[in-house]
């Protein structure tokens, strides 16, 4: 089975923001607003670390990090498989199971990360 949610059918539940921090917050409130404490707790720190540092490069990685987020979450049937196999990963016993699932997870994220030009 393919990463990739358009192969997968299943339909965006939103479109696709601009990876800005307000686009990305905007979209994180309507497909996992539980997630939004989070983003803001890290858009803190990076703010911090790149006026410390005086690097786009925390701001960026942050921007990346989230749209990978939110183009999971916008796609359910995608967000399902990724929650079961991170779900696997933190408590399967046998270690084939976490091995497949762990492979899951990375190729769910890598699928998300082609798909927002990251």
């Amino acid at each position: 089975m393919s990463a990739h949610p358009v192969e997968n059918g299943d339909e965006p539940i939103i479109e696709r923001p601009d990876r800005t921090i307000s686009a990305l917050r905007k979209a994180l409130a309507r497909v996992a607003p539980s997630r939004l404490p989070l983003m803001e707790s890290e858009r803190d720190e990076v703010l911090m670390l790149a006026a410390e540092t005086q690097s786009v490069g925390p701001v960026n990685g942050f921007l990346l990090r989230w749209a990978v987020a939110v183009e999971i979450e916008r796609h359910p049937a995608v967000a399902r498989r990724l929650h079961e196999a991170e779900r696997l990963v933190r408590t399967a016993t046998d270690e084939e199971a976490m091995r497949s699932a762990a492979r899951e997870v990375a190729g769910i994220k890598e699928a998300a990360r082609q798909a927002v030009g990251g």
